[in-house]
């Protein structure tokens, strides 16, 4: 056809217009869970978000919440319309990557006949349409967060070294090669996942301009290596580093003020590179100009972190690590705060250490220069215990159980020292369960998993550590599901939910055929198209070294990966019209291949991805927000630990101005200095956290650990034991036994003497309960020490004196307030801290105002549209959904106790209403609601949830008895667990007097009871 050039450009925008469109028709209203409600606030207010940061994803949003007119509601939505059409012209520059691929393996003509431009257009129509509806892709295009930008660029710069290879030798055709280099530099600061384009960009730009050898080849993927290395190291860290020496010299030995050596660096590297560009100009030294040419705007996109060095320096409220200057930019850059792991060579998880010495200074801005706040520490091993490629290094306990569980425990005694130099015999993991734990879960588990989600099918949403049950791979292909899982014909409710995709191996099927056609049929470019999948892959799994139990999972981190395998399901279309046209004409057999194709892959992938990925009308994230704060009273501070309990609230303050007097505290960067000295800081309408510690006795390095030495048998004053920790007298860091410095507190037993006027003037506590104060609040510290997070928050309860509300949010771990759950009050979402003395028999923490309680969860709280069965929810949701299950049978519980029992009875009423059945699993987790039924003589109402469960319960069961074989033991847990809700069923119906209940479920208890247990006869 004459005119295929201009059918392919405009065949291209209309799948971004259908990519553009499903995205945008799918995308969450509001902020999403994890990160991305830190994103959009960052965006909004132009603030330093987590490292290394994402300064030009943060200019960008900010550019696209212009569009919001001032309505601070839509804000998210326009952050995530950007994700949208990022992602949709990432589909775009797909199509036009998968088409110039196949029209190199069809033949460069200048025209191409009918059934060539179906067949070429066909093969970029599948792979980009496959990749649109995607697992992977379409959750990140549906959200505000990096990887939509991301991938864009990943998909911009290899589209342009393929234009650059079109037009190699033409003039003016290294201005592609300019354009990678700007657009590199430029997606630094929105995530490094582009660099790793680099190795295919090189062997591109080999294969056209040598003549191939296998020598060649090797060498340069080499030198790719060597590139992609310089530029993670030599300019985005390497640029940094010499800039603070710079920075040094001029404030510590010159006395100028601070920046000033930066400002000389940037000049001085400007002139140098004005320089080179004139003089391989002059010299007519192509390669070297374009080379240096390529350098330069490459940093001028990276450039783009000035406005993190900007911001920061104007101290907005968030202002994470507070990169205000070259040395706390390098860290922030280098991702210090979240450790170091070995990559090459290092110890394995139970490697003795040996002793710890001197590493390298960090330096803090302090009175007009860059001082050494304190040395880095570094472990010295037993380098018995070290080896090449560590993969089992983490020396956290949960880790260790599973490195055992993947790898292997039987290892090689190794004669050593323990801690105190006694002579011990320690049990060494072999290389081999090394490299077992790298095969069967870092690479298996979490790798080759996520892939066949997207191209094979996915089990469920629930995340899965292993077990047969959670987030595995599927096929929708009987006998292959049930040989890996067991039988999958007969799910029980709890194990259907929307994310059950089965694609039945249709795209993976047509992608092997296309990466084996690409491979006989164009080498190099299979080569290239390989180097892309595995560098955005397998390469990423060896970098990444990831240990067990991640918070999430992980699979976004390989969309590039998956990006490139779309490229060989494309040619695999062109695979089968190769085969076809043998024997019949070319011209139908390219439509009947694209059309079974289009029908088969991306058709059954976007019937069957589209519930799950549909978050319109979903307002969860921002609703919990709202409702964490509005569990606190005015001017309160809240303390939070983790993404999901953090972030949500961030944005809900940052952007829409939800609760601004609340001052939200994570637990997790309480032990930064940085993060302190903000809490230090007006927020908005929050006041200075009460600190009575400053930052001389704060600052990293100092009080990173308190020890706890047991000197007095007695309750002491908190505040005395703050004054006392606080202390630089000598007196109070020495201790009999070491010769060093030590902070510690001479007390394990703590109290807080309670002004009873000051609790009740301050509302700490309604006037109902005046009785109930108690004079003193009393608890013991924990273990053997407690780290800087935890003395901060002791430091607060200690000065506060009840001026401040003082909350914690139910997602914090107990581990985070030892021992002083027994004063906490539960509000909502928040425990409040209170001088009155509650105990559970059940082990919940918290009393409860049923006035306080019942106004919030009834009259306040908003509820996210979780009651619309269009709403997809998926684990994140259900798992917080638990927790306010919990609170309305606990609030009706109280109510019930107070014999208000048509008020515990309407809010028993309204949490079914709220959290129905069709869109949460009735289970367990329910039994609380039906007891308070029960007790409320709604025995109707509570008969049938407990028939509900009961029904459940035995789905489950029946479905685990069903596996058989080696299968069977994965599931003991859960035949063990059901069993133990069916006794609770039984002992609920007969307590309450449901005696025809009883004797059916308790039926049902025996038969499987005796199954499990054979020759028991109770």
């Amino acid at each position: 056809m004459k005119n295929y050039k201009f059918i392919n450009n405009v065949t291209g925008w209309i799948v971004f217009a259908i990519a553009s469109a499903v995205y945008i028709l799918t995308i969450e209203p509001t902020a999403s869970f994890w990160d991305c409600g830190e994103f959009i606030s960052s965006a909004f207010k132009l603030e330093v978000g987590h490292p290394p940061g994402a300064p030009f994803f943060m200019l960008l949003g900010n550019v696209a919440t212009q569009f919001a007119g001032g309505n601070v509601e839509i804000v998210p939505k326009t952050v995530n319309i950007l994700s949208a059409l990022a992602s949709g012209a990432t589909i775009l520059f797909l199509f036009w990557s998968i088409t110039h691929l196949a029209k190199k393996i069809v033949g460069q003509k200048d025209q191409y006949t009918f059934g060539e431009t179906i067949a070429i257009l066909g093969s970029g129509l599948v792979g980009a349409l496959a990749y649109t509806f995607s697992d992977t892709f379409w959750f990140s295009a549906v959200e505000g967060e990096v990887y939509a930008s991301s991938s864009l660029f990943t998909a911009v710069v290899f589209w342009a070294i393929l234009k650059w290879e079109e037009s190699s030798g033409q003039k003016y055709s290294n201005r592609w090669l300019i354009l990678i280099g700007y657009l590199m530099g430029l997606s630094i600061g929105v995530h490094l996942l582009n660099l790793l384009a680099i190795p295919a960009i090189v062997m591109v730009y080999y294969f056209k301009k040598y003549q191939p050898t296998r020598k060649g080849t090797i060498l340069a993927i080499i030198l790719s290596f060597i590139i992609l290395g310089f530029v993670m190291y030599g300019v985005i860290q390497g640029w940094v580093t010499v800039a603070s020496w710079f920075e040094l010299m001029f404030v510590n030995g010159f006395g100028l003020p601070y920046n000033s050596g930066l400002l000389f660096f940037v000049v001085l590297f400007a002139v140098l590179l004005v320089i080179g560009l004139r003089l391989t100009q002059k010299r007519e030294s192509v390669l070297w100009h374009t080379v240096i040419l390529f350098f330069a705007v490459l940093l001028i996109g990276y450039s783009s972190y000035a406005a993190i060095l900007i911001r920061s320096a104007v101290n907005p409220p968030l202002d994470e690590n507070n990169p205000e200057n070259m040395f706390n930019l390098l860290s922030y850059l280098n991702r210090e705060q979240y450790g170091d792991r070995p990559l090459l060579y290092g110890p394995y998880y139970n490697a003795p250490i040996l002793s710890s010495e001197q590493g390298k200074p960090v330096r803090v801005a302090k009175n007009g220069r860059y001082e050494i706040g304190y040395y880095r520490p570094e472990y010295v091993y037993d380098n018995q215990f070290k080896t090449l490629f560590p993969r089992m290094y983490s020396r956290e306990s949960s880790h260790i159980s599973v490195y055992k569980q993947w790898g292997g425990d039987k290892g090689t005694p190794i004669r050593t020292q323990n801690e105190k130099g006694e002579p011990t015999i320690i049990n060494k993991p072999t290389f081999g369960e090394n490299l077992s734990y790298f095969f069967s879960y870092q690479v298996n588990h979490m790798y080759f998993r996520y892939f066949m989600w997207n191209f094979s099918g996915r089990q469920n949403d629930i995340q899965g550590h292993g077990g047969i049950t959670k987030g595995n791979w599927i096929s929708g292909i009987k006998f292959i599901d049930e040989a890996r899982l067991g039988p999958q014909d007969k799910l029980p409710p709890s194990l259907q939910n929307k994310a059950r995709n089965k694609y039945y191996m249709l795209p993976l099927i047509l992608g092997l055929l296309g990466l084996f056609f690409q491979l006989q049929r164009n080498n190099k470019d299979f080569l290239v198209v390989f180097l892309l999948f595995f560098m955005t892959g397998l390469a990423i799994v060896l970098y990444l070294n990831q240990t067990p139990y991640q918070p999430r999972e992980r699979d976004y981190a390989y969309a590039g990966s998956f990006y490139a395998f779309a490229i060989w399901i494309g040619l695999g279309v062109l695979a089968l019209v190769d085969s076809l046209k043998k024997k019949m004409p070319e011209a139908p057999a390219a439509v009947l291949i694209t059309a079974a194709s289009l029908f088969l892959v991306p058709g059954i992938m976007a019937r069957e991805n589209w519930d799950d990925h549909d978050r319109s009308g979903r307002y969860t994230t921002r609703d919990f927000a709202y409702n964490y704060l509005n569990s606190c009273a005015p001017n309160a501070i809240l303390f939070t630990n983790g993404d999901n309990d953090t972030f949500p609230l961030w944005y809900a303050q940052e952007v829409e101005g939800i609760r601004t007097d609340v001052r939200v505290v994570n637990l997790s960067y309480l032990g930064a200095d940085w993060y302190i000295e903000q809490m230090e800081r007006q927020a908005y309408e929050s006041t200075p956290l009460p600190f009575s510690l400053t930052k001389d006795k704060y600052e990293t390095g100092k009080r990173d650990a308190i020890y706890i030495v047991d000197r007095v048998n007695d309750y002491v004053e908190l505040k005395d034991v703050m004054e006392f920790l606080g202390s630089e007298d000598p007196k109070t860091k020495s201790i009999s036994g070491y010769n060093e410095r030590i902070d510690y507190v001479p007390a394990r037993k703590v109290k807080i003497t309670i002004d009873k006027e000051q609790v009740l003037k301050t509302h700490t506590v309604s006037p109902k309960m005046v009785d109930s104060i108690v004079p003193e609040m009393k608890w013991e510290l924990t273990g053997n020490a407690f780290y800087k997070n935890y003395m901060m928050v002791l430091d607060i309860l200690a000065q506060n004196n009840w001026k401040r509300p003082v909350y914690f949010a139910i997602t914090v771990s107990e581990d985070n307030y030892p021992n002083l759950d027994k004063y906490f009050r539960l509000d909502g979402l928040a425990y409040r801290i209170i001088p009155v003395e509650n105990s559970r028999p059940d082990g919940q923490a918290g009393s409860i105002d049923t006035d306080i309680l019942y106004e919030n969860l009834m009259n306040k709280f908003k509820w996210g549209n979780i009651s619309d069965p269009k709403v997809y929810l998926d684990e994140n949701n259900l798992r917080m959904l638990s927790n306010f299950r919990n609170n309305f049978s606990r609030l009706a519980e109280a109510l019930i106790n107070e014999n208000k029992i048509d008020s515990a009875v309407r809010v028993l009423d309204r949490s079914m209403e709220i959290m129905p059945p069709s869109q949460i699993t009735v289970n367990y987790w329910l039994l609380p609601v039906v007891e308070q039924y029960y007790r409320a003589k709604q025995f109707d109402k509570g008969n049938k949830w407990m028939e509900q469960i009961y029904a459940n319960t035995m789905a489950e069961l029946n479905y685990f008895f069903s596996i058989r074989g080696s299968l069977a033991a994965q599931v003991e847990q859960e035949k063990g667990f059901n069993l133990k809700v069916l006794n609770e069923l039984v002992r609920l119906t007969d307590f309450y007097g449901q005696t025809e209940l009883k004797k059916k479920i308790e039926a049902s208890f025996m038969q499987y009871y005796n199954t499990l247990m054979p020759g028991n006869n109770k």
